[in-house]
C-alpha cells in the first residue's frame, strides 16, 4: 500500500523559510513523479512543484519560481520542498502526490500539511 507523509509545516513570518518532507513507502517509485500542491482556504488546489524520482528535471509554477526548490533523496525515498522568502499568500495545505509512469494525473496522495505565513 502506498504511503505519502508529509511533515515540516508550521508557521513562519514572512520572509522566513521552511522545509517540507514527503516521505514514500509502499512500492518502488522508479519513474514516478513526485508533486507539491497546495490549497487555501476558498480556493482549488493548484500545482506548485515536480520532480522525477529517476531522471533530473524539476518544474515549478510560476508564482513559486525562484523561491521554493524540490529536491529528492533516493536512499531516503524522501521528496523535499524548500521554501523561502515566504509570503502571506503562499498559506496553505501543502500536499505531496505521486504520478505513476505514463498516468495523466497523481495517482497518490498524502493527508497535507498545513503552512502559514503571517505578515
Amino acid at each position: 500500500q502506498v504511503q505519502l507523509v508529509e511533515s515540516g509545516g508550521g508557521l513562519v513570518q514572512a520572509g522566513g523559510s521552511l522545509r517540507l518532507s514527503c516521505a514514500a513507502s509502499g512500492r518502488t517509485f522508479s519513474g514516478y513523479f513526485m508533486g507539491w500542491f497546495r490549497q487555501a482556504p476558498g480556493q482549488e488546489r493548484e500545482f506548485v512543484a515536480r520532480i522525477n524520482w529517476s531522471v533530473s528535471g524539476t518544474y515549478y509554477a510560476d508564482s513559486v519560481k525562484g523561491r521554493f526548490t524540490i529536491s529528492r533523496d533516493n536512499a531516503k525515498n524522501t521528496v523535499y520542498l524548500q521554501m523561502n522568502s515566504l509570503k502571506p499568500e503562499d498559506t496553505a495545505v501543502y500536499y505531496c502526490a505521486a504520478s505513476k509512469p505514463g498516468s495523466y494525473g497523481y495517482n497518490y496522495w498524502g493527508q497535507g500539511t498545513q503552512v502559514t505565513v503571517s505578515s
